[in-house]
């Protein structure tokens, strides 16, 4: 990940295009730093061509009167002057056996190796300077062939952009900056060479200018001599001159205010934590306990599944550095909780940035109602009729978030039950719903009166309306899958046992043949009978089921039992249904799948494995791969038609100024693309077989089948483990429940079992090891006395195995 030395000034050199000059001006760079009396290193990641003609080489050549600071370092080296990717291939080609194409995650590990290496000869009293040059323009291939901004992006080193100061030079200089801003890169400055033909600078100084972007023209090379000599004494003559301070403040300018750059960014993050303290109120935070700027956790950027954060307010770790290693004041840090649940591929994916800035270029934000637009039309039929919503939904009503969407649904089933009902003024205030004890479904007013009065979530207007069956749960312990039966169920079973052993996860979560089992005759009675007496009593006339599907998130990663919510729809709706094909019967049930939908269990949608489909839905968070906030609440067509009438006041009176949001919904068509290619992903596969090896070829089905992304024997082993009362998984999702008697949301018991996991490890211990090599911590959150943990859909096998094997220390520790 991206690394930061007080001491050591890093910049990556970019060109706008191949042959723009930038290894003449990045050697012009080294050479003014070095008469600044900088100790100054040079890497080279990549070179391909003549070793007479290698840049690395050019550079300590023409390092002038201070060349011994100068510290020159190529790491892959090819022959042929072509791309690097096509260089690597024709040496294989040419049977060069010791030639071996790295990975792009060894390759960023290489040149990381590199950064801290240099970084040990950088001190107080000298501090040093690094330039690390790219080949060709931005988005040359690197030797995998990944384009050079996304290869170097978890390196995240602020750039110096060489502009092209040729025919067509404005363009390609503007589009390669707009491509690293994209990717999130810190331009810091922008160097090309002053042509008196096409005066490019002249364009672009005040074009950069007005973006704050600090611009140098620099007075181009003379041309090459034939003579060895001679060419090199009139090279020489010209880096003297340009690395001198001229006009603009030539090339010792730019250093200087490199300089400045990284001492603003010092002074900046270094001041973050007590800025945040005096002007920021965090959501879920008793700021009584975070008072110290060594509580505030300065993300400086994300990448993939990691936060990079500043430490340097941080109380030094005893095992985080060592006499070999320079302590960088960046450090990975594993986003476990996936920031909320929100990600999904990922921090800073580039296909769903680059798909934010289409749809803002396009569109910014239009109008919704009576209009439409493709992003939002494609998402709406691609949800309905290929998604979760297919087979039983009609419409998509688009809405700013998962408690917004929750609103939409709420509405929605309750109009319809009233409509069908007659109800009419006051009797439509009495509404409840029925649900479950530990669920949530946002902090907006609404969705939490329809959660128990017991939520800790709620507030002093919240009024809970309706009543929430305490649910059976699962889980493992010691290394059995159990049921856990609510003390008011377990009293009907002939064994009277809380807790029931079913033998497998997949025989538990086989609904379809528990559905004749005499726990699922249990579940029946003992919900009808409830029911009925509520009936009697009048206290609520329950209008809607509100469900999480499969696991109740905010209340404890609780793992529902799925055949107690299957039963519980068919007894709402009646066995058989009582209503018409594709209407609603009963009272209106209603998914919430914000959580628990779109692959975050390994299934698309809940509803194949539940064997039943809602009649409303709704999607957020994953739904944009967690770059933008937007929900989609999906509706069958009973539903809508309780809406339909020639009155406008029977309507669906509800919307938000950014419905539809266009961003938001190009951002999820591209995720969706995404999720459709890696779900058939071979890390996919080998997750599947790990817990499905034994399973029938129907289970093997996705929609039937129970799986995870955390290996079966850590899971297993977790367990069994004297600290744990019991294990979850599923799909991405890891839920451990600590022994503490003192059990609750209340509880610090998960938080200090696995305090360690905030701690770093060694340098060089590759199986903790972040991209770039760097050793990492991770940042988690808990639920009282559970933690839980979840991975990215695309989160690589080898990073889950890691995060196990620091879980597992950290509980031993």
């Amino acid at each position: 990940m991206s690394l930061l030395f007080k001491n050591l000034r890093i910049h990556q050199v970019f060109g706008a295009n191949t042959d723009v000059g930038k290894t003449l001006l990045t050697a012009a760079l080294v050479r003014a730093s070095a008469a600044k009396e900088k100790q100054v290193f040079y890497l080279k990641p990549v070179s391909t061509g003549p070793l007479e003609d290698a840049d690395d080489a050019h550079v300590k050549r023409f390092a002038g009167p201070n060349a011994k600071l100068v510290h020159p370092r190529c790491l892959f080296r090819f022959d042929e002057p072509v791309s690097p990717h096509l260089a690597a291939t024709m040496a294989i080609d040419a049977g060069k056996k010791e030639v071996v194409i790295p990975s792009d995650e060894a390759f960023v590990n290489s040149v990381a190796s590199h950064i801290r290496q240099m970084a040990l000869y950088a001190s107080d009293a000298r501090p040093s300077h690094m330039y690390v040059e790219t080949a060709g323009g931005v988005h040359s291939p690197t030797l995998s062939g990944t384009t050079q901004l996304d290869a170097y992006r978890p390196l995240f080193l602020p750039t110096i952009l060489v502009g092209d100061s040729r025919l067509g030079g404005i363009s390609s200089t503007i589009s390669a900056y707009e491509s690293l801003l994209l990717r999130g890169y810190i331009v810091d400055a922008i160097l090309l060479f002053r042509d008196a033909y096409y005066r490019n600078f002249e364009y672009l100084n005040p074009y950069f200018a007005e973006r704050g972007v600090h611009v140098t023209a620099v007075e181009p090379p003379p041309d090459k001599q034939r003579d060895f000599d001679q060419n090199f004494a009139t090279t020489e003559k010209y880096y003297a001159s340009v690395a001198q301070e001229g006009r603009d403040g030539g090339v010792a300018g730019v250093v200087d205010h490199l300089d400045a750059c990284h001492q603003k960014r010092l002074a900046e993050l270094d001041s973050m934590p007590r800025r945040t303290l005096d002007t920021v109120w965090w959501p879920f935070v008793q700021h009584e306990h975070v008072q110290r700027e060594s509580d505030v956790n300065v993300i400086d950027s994300a990448h993939a599944d990691f936060f990079t954060i500043f430490n340097g307010k941080k109380q030094p770790s005893t095992t985080s550095t060592t006499k070999t290693t320079p302590s960088s004041l960046l450090q990975p840090q594993l986003d476990g909780s996936a920031s909320w649940w929100t990600q999904a591929l990922g921090h800073a994916h580039p296909r769903l940035a680059l798909a934010a800035a289409r749809a803002a270029g396009r569109y910014g934000h239009v109008m919704f109602p009576t209009a439409t637009h493709l992003p939002a039309l494609k998402l709406a039929e691609r949800l309905v009729h290929e998604g979760p919503g297919k087979g039983w939904a009609s419409r998509a009503f688009f809405s700013d978030d998962g408690s917004t969407g929750m609103e939409v649904a709420l509405k929605m089933a309750l109009r319809a039950f009233s409509s069908r009902h007659g109800l009419q003024g006051a009797d439509r205030k009495k509404l409840g719903v029925l649900g479950l004890r530990g669920s949530y479904h946002g902090d907006t007013i609404g969705a939490m009166d329809a959660c128990e009065d017991a939520g800790v979530y709620t507030c002093e207007w919240h009024n809970a309306k309706g009543f929430w069956f305490d649910p059976p749960s699962v889980a493992i312990r010691k290394g059995k899958t159990v049921v856990r039966l609510p003390a008011a169920i377990a009293a009907r079973t002939e064994e009277g046992a809380e807790d029931v052993e079913t033998g497998s996860l997949s025989w538990t979560y086989d609904v379809e043949k528990r559905l004749v089992t005499p726990l699922a005759g249990v579940y029946r009675d003992y919900i009808s009978t409830t029911l009925e007496k509520l009936r009697e009593k009048g206290e609520h006339r329950l209008a809607a089921l509100v469900v999480e599907p499969l696991v109740m998130g905010a209340g404890g990663m609780i793992f529902v039992d799925p055949l107690f919510q299957r039963v519980l729809v068919d007894v709402v709706r009646g066995t058989p249904a009582s209503s018409s094909a594709g209407d609603w019967s009963g009272m209106p049930v209603i998914f919430d799948e914000v959580f628990v939908g779109l692959y975050r269990l390994g299934q698309e949608t809940t509803s194949p494995l539940l064997g039943v489909a809602p009649d409303v839905s709704v999607h957020a968070k994953i739904l944009t791969g967690g770059l933008v906030p937007l929900a989609v609440t999906l509706a069958s067509d009973a539903i809508f038609k309780a809406f339909w009438s020639e009155k406008k006041t029977d309507a669906l009176l509800h919307g938000h100024s950014y419905t539809a949001h266009a961003v938001g919904c190009e951002v999820a068509n591209e995720t969706l693309r995404i999720l459709d290619g890696i779900k058939g992903s071979e890390a996919w596969a080998e997750a599947k077989g790990r817990w499905l090896g034994g399973a029938t070829e129907d289970a093997k089905d996705e929609t039937a089948a129970v799986w995870s992304f955390w290996d079966p024997s850590f899971v297993d082993a977790l367990s069994r483990s004297e600290a744990v009362e019991e294990v979850m998984t599923m799909g991405t999702v890891l839920a451990i429940k600590i022994k503490d008697e003192g059990a609750g949301y209340a509880s610090t018991s998960a938080q200090s079992a696995l305090v360690s996991l905030a701690e770093v490890g060694q340098q060089g211990e590759q199986l903790t090891a972040a991209p770039g090599g760097a050793p990492y911590n991770v940042h988690y959150r808990t639920l009282g006395d559970v933690a839980y943990f979840m991975l990215s859909l695309n989160t690589p096998p080898s990073l889950a195995r890691s995060m196990e094997d620091k879980i597992w220390r950290a509980l031993l520790h």
